[in-house]
C-alpha cells in the first residue's frame, strides 16, 4: 500500500466533509483546509462546480473586495461551508480567539474574533480545524467565547459546527445533545490516546473505525493538480509537503 502523510490524511477528510457543497470559503493561514476545498473541487469536477474562495489568494479566490463581500455571502445564505480553529476549543464547541485567563487581563493574547462569531452563526457547515490536540487546546471550558457552538432556543441561527478535525481524529457535533461524538480515529492513533489528549467529555462508540484514507487515483489528484494549485496562495506549504514526498519515496 502507498505510504500516505498525516497531512493527507486530514486534506482527504476534509474533502469528504465538503461532498454537496456548492460554495467554500477558507480564511487566511489555512493551508490545510485550502488543499481540502481544492481537492473536493477536482473530485467534482465534471459533476458540478465547487465555488472556492481562498484569503489570500488571487487564483483561487472570486471575490474583489475582501472580507465584505463573503460576509454579505454568508448573510444571504449563499456561502455553504467554512473553517474555524481556536487557541481553546471546548466540548459545546465554543470557540476562543482571544486569550487565556480572565478577560482583559489575559495572560495569553491571540489575534482576536474578527468574524468568526457572524459566520458561526450564519454558514450551516463550519468545520473546526486545528492540528494540534492536546489538554490545552480541547478544553473543558474555553476561557473566552469568541465564537458560541450552540444558541439559546428562539436565537435564530442556520449555521453552526458539523465536525471537529484534529490531527488525531474526526469527532462529529450534535447540535441537540449538544456535544461531539467521536467519528473515527487517524492512523497510528487509537481512542485511548485521543481520551487521554482531550480535555473536555465526548461520546465515544464501542468500536471506533480508522479514518479512510485516499484511493490512488485520488493520492494522484492530491498529489498533482492540488498540490499546484495550492502552491499559488502557499509556496512554502507545498514546498515542504514536496520534501516530505522525496523523502517517503526515498
Amino acid at each position: 500500500m502507498t505510504a500516505i502523510l498525516p497531512r493527507e490524511t486530514l486534506i482527504f477528510t476534509i474533502a469528504r466533509l465538503l461532498d454537496g457543497v456548492k460554495l467554500v470559503a477558507v480564511g487566511a493561514a489555512s493551508p490545510v483546509p485550502a488543499a481540502g476545498a481544492m481537492l473536493r473541487r477536482a473530485l467534482d469536477d465534471g459533476r458540478r462546480t465547487v465555488r472556492l474562495s481562498v484569503l489570500g489568494s488571487v487564483e483561487h479566490n472570486f471575490f474583489t473586495n475582501g472580507s465584505a463581500e463573503l460576509f454579505d455571502c454568508a448573510g444571504q445564505g449563499r456561502l455553504d461551508a467554512f473553517f474555524l480553529g481556536g487557541g481553546q476549543i471546548d466540548g459545546q464547541a465554543n470557540v476562543n480567539l482571544v486569550g487565556v485567563g480572565d478577560y482583559p487581563q489575559t495572560q495569553v493574547r491571540w489575534p482576536g474574533s474578527f468574524g468568526s462569531a457572524y459566520l458561526y452563526f450564519t454558514v450551516p457547515k463550519v468545520i473546526l480545524f486545528r492540528e494540534e490536540h492536546t489538554p490545552r487546546v480541547l478544553v473543558e471550558k474555553v476561557d473566552f467565547i469568541s465564537a458560541p457552538g450552540v444558541s439559546p432556543p428562539g436565537v435564530y441561527r442556520p449555521g453552526g459546527p458539523v465536525a471537529l478535525l484534529t490531527s488525531k481524529g474526526l469527532f462529529r457535533f450534535d447540535s441537540g445533545r449538544p456535544g461531539f461524538t467521536l467519528e473515527s480515529v487517524h492512523p497510528g492513533h487509537d481512542a485511548a490516546e485521543i481520551a487521554a489528549a482531550t480535555g473536555f467529555a465526548y461520546e465515544t462508540p464501542a468500536i471506533v473505525p480508522e479514518t479512510p484514507l485516499p484511493d490512488p487515483a485520488t493520492l494522484t489528484l492530491l498529489r498533482g493538480r492540488v498540490l499546484d494549485e495550492l502552491a499559488e496562495t502557499y509556496p512554502a506549504f507545498a514546498a515542504e509537503w514536496r520534501r516530505d514526498l522525496a523523502a517517503l519515496a526515498a
